[in-house]
């Protein structure tokens, strides 16, 4: 008999371990994915910092907002602070504004610098000096 009482009581001693388990695991869960959408960052941004030339090009050609911000920073930004000078210059020639000012206060060419970005700062001085 106490054998039968100490097993029924190891198990319940289990199985409400197991259920606070799962219940903390879902309240981390959801806490993860509600963090989730605040640091969600554009899809065309995404490309930029990747450097995927073809497919900046394309969502421009399907009218991507060049300007748009994503995390406080413009694609032009993103370009800069990546050394992606082949599609900071796409951006450039396809009307991108260089005096734009990100959340933080900073600009393009602050971007390119901070990042010791040469060939994007390079692209700058051109787009800047013409």
């Amino acid at each position: 008999m106490k054998k039968t009482i100490l097993t029924l009581s190891m198990a319940a001693l289990f199985m409400g371990t197991g259920l606070m388990a799962n219940e903390t695991s879902i309240k981390n869960h959801s806490v993860l994915e509600s963090g989730k959408t605040s640091y969600d960052i554009s899809s065309f941004c995404k490309a930029v910092m990747q450097g995927d030339i073809e497919t900046v090009a394309r969502m421009i050609e399907l009218g991507e907002d060049i300007n748009k911000k994503s995390l406080g920073m413009t694609p032009a930004m993103f370009a800069a602070r990546y050394n992606r000078a082949e599609v900071l210059q796409l951006l450039i020639d396809h009307g991108a504004d260089l005096k734009i000012k990100s959340k933080q206060g900073f600009s393009v060419s602050k971007y390119a610098e901070l990042s010791n970005a040469s060939d994007a700062l390079a692209v700058l001085e051109s787009a800047m000096g013409s």
